[in-house]
């Protein structure tokens, strides 16, 4: 009587974990057209939207939901990657022809790589706007991401963590983004090559939409 519910248990787990990154994959995609507004160089831009979105109520409910986003989807991924492991408490070899196959035995590596990025990322940015990290002396207010974004990218080492964090990021949607399509069901034969090419690209143009940031603070701005 235990197997079927720890069964439903186990898909319910992969179902949150799914939703939750597509989830998180919907907000990639608005915060790099926001974060590409620093490519103006004059800043205006990328601080009139920053205004904006820290003005809107509803904003501010969503990143609320946002931490939960990330929060659920770290959370859950660390329990499938258990019951997974459980699963096959005896390692042995199979031949793994297909690239999900190869890439999801790295999804746990790569999103704690990416969880140290962000935790990083977090404290340099977002939560000096909260009041949890200091105010760097070169901001205005705690509103000023122009300014620390130009300071932060123009140091090599901090602009090349940031580079090689998106490469791992890149790995870990290339396959979430399938992933999470399988285990919502859509996956029949007919479209899901479809599906594989348009996660290859989105893992593709977010990677690079970020990663040009720095670069162009590092060498043209």
């Amino acid at each position: 009587m235990k197997r079927p519910i720890l069964k439903l248990s186990s898909i319910s787990h992969k179902y949150i974990v799914a939703l939750a990154g597509l989830f998180l994959m919907l907000f990639l995609c608005f915060h790099l057209f926001t974060n590409l507004l620093m490519l103006r160089g004059d800043g205006e831009s990328f601080q009139r939207a920053v205004e904006f979105l820290s003005a809107n109520p509803l904003i501010k409910i969503m990143e609320y939901v946002l931490f939960a986003g990330f929060i659920i989807h770290i959370l859950f991924g660390v329990i499938v990657w258990i019951n997974n492991n459980k699963a096959r408490p005896v390692k042995y070899y199979v031949a793994q022809n297909s690239e999900t196959s190869y890439f999801s035995k790295f999804m746990i590596h790569t999103g704690l790589i990416i969880l140290a990025f962000l935790i990083i990322h977090l404290n340099n940015f977002f939560f000096v706007k909260l009041g949890w990290a200091p105010l760097p002396e070169y901001a205005a207010d705690k509103h000023d991401f122009f300014s620390m974004a130009v300071v932060k990218f123009q140091e090599p080492i901090y602009s090349l963590i940031y580079i090689v964090s998106f490469v791992f990021l890149a790995f870990h949607l290339n396959h979430a983004f399938q992933s999470a399509f399988q285990t919502i069901g859509l996956n029949h034969n007919r479209y899901f090559p479809a599906i594989k090419v348009i996660g290859t690209l989105y893992a593709l143009i977010i990677s690079i939409g970020f990663g040009i940031i720095p670069v162009y603070f590092l060498f043209f701005y």
